[in-house]
C-alpha cells in the first residue's frame, strides 16, 4: 500500500472516532472511556509509523524539514492531552473541553499533512518508493495495534 493511501486511511478512520468521542455526554461513561481506548491505541500506532518509518525519510528532503519537526510536536501535543484525559474520569465536567481541544489539534495536525506534508512526499519519492514505505509502515502498525488492543 502506498504510504500516503495509508495515512490517508488512518486520518479518515481517526475523524469519525473522535466525532463520536466528542458527541458523547458526561453520561456516557462506558463509551467514553471504550472510545478514548481504541483513540489512544490507534493513535499510537499511527504517530509511531510516522515518526520511525515516514518522518525521518521526508526528513531528509531540505525542503520538508520544517514541516516534518512542525508533525513531531503536533504529536507531543495531542500526547500531553491525551495522557490528561486518561487521568481524568469521563464525567468530569472538564473532560469533554478537554477531547474537544485534543480533537481540534489533531484535525489541524490531519489537515496540514494531507496537504502540505503529503504534496512535498509526492515530489521527493517516486511511486515505488511510496509503495516501499507504505508496506513498512503497515507491517509495524499491525504489530504495534495488534498487542494494544489484544492486551499482549
Amino acid at each position: 500500500m502506498n504510504a500516503l493511501t495509508l495515512l490517508k486511511d488512518d486520518h479518515d478512520e481517526m475523524k469519525k472516532l473522535l466525532k463520536k468521542a466528542d458527541d458523547t455526554t458526561e453520561r456516557a461513561v462506558k463509551t467514553r472511556a471504550a472510545l478514548l481506548h481504541e483513540i489512544s491505541a490507534k493513535l499510537t500506532a499511527h504517530e509511531k509509523i510516522e515518526e520511525d518509518i515516514f518522518y525521518p525519510a521526508l526528513k531528509s528532503h531540505p525542503k520538508a524539514k520544517d514541516i516534518v519537526l512542525e508533525g513531531y510536536q503536533e504529536h507531543h501535543v495531542v500526547d500531553l492531552i491525551m495522557g490528561e484525559l486518561k487521568d481524568l474520569d469521563e464525567n468530569d465536567e472538564t473532560w469533554g473541553a478537554k477531547f474537544s481541544v485534543m480533537k481540534e489539534n489533531i484535525e489541524h495536525h490531519i489537515e496540514e499533512e494531507e496537504g502540505e506534508m503529503f504534496t512535498k512526499a509526492r515530489s521527493a519519492f517516486s511511486a515505488d518508493e511510496l509503495v516501499e514505505l507504505g508496506e513498512r509502515m503497515e507491517a509495524m502498525k499491525d504489530v504495534i495495534l495488534t498487542a494494544s488492543l489484544t492486551g499482549h
